[in-house]
């Protein structure tokens, strides 16, 4: 079974920065878009940010100018820099990558709790 494996997560000041990372098999690295979800207590989860096998990127509006989504297929492995974080960051992410993102056909991290608070 394909495992994607994430970095821990952590506890981050507001305005603070945090690095997350996503490992996996090569096989998954060289064909697939992938992304970065989150979900907040008592919300459904949601697309942060995604990257296309080529690199070209999109964003959430709630994310855009702050976090930074990036992938090095030779080391199979992505990225998820996020700067500037506030209180409203507060969730698990998950790295998926898949034909389909999100999707039942696709591959899910273990999740890494962030959480923004003072």
């Amino acid at each position: 079974q394909v495992q994607l494996v994430e970095s821990r997560g952590g506890l981050v000041q507001p305005g603070g920065s945090l690095r997350l990372s996503c490992a996996g098999p090569r096989s998954i690295f060289s064909i697939y878009a992938m992304g970065w979800y989150r979900q907040a207590s008592g919300k459904l989860r949601e697309l942060v940010a995604s990257i296309t096998r080529g690199g070209n990127t999109n964003y959430a509006d709630s994310v855009k100018g702050r976090f930074t989504i990036s992938r090095d297929n030779a080391r199979s492995t992505m990225y998820l820099q996020m700067d500037s974080l506030k209180p409203e960051d507060t969730a698990i992410y998950y790295c998926n990558a898949g034909a389909g993102l999100g999707d039942s056909e696709s591959y899910w991290g273990q999740g890494a709790q962030v959480t923004v608070s003072s």
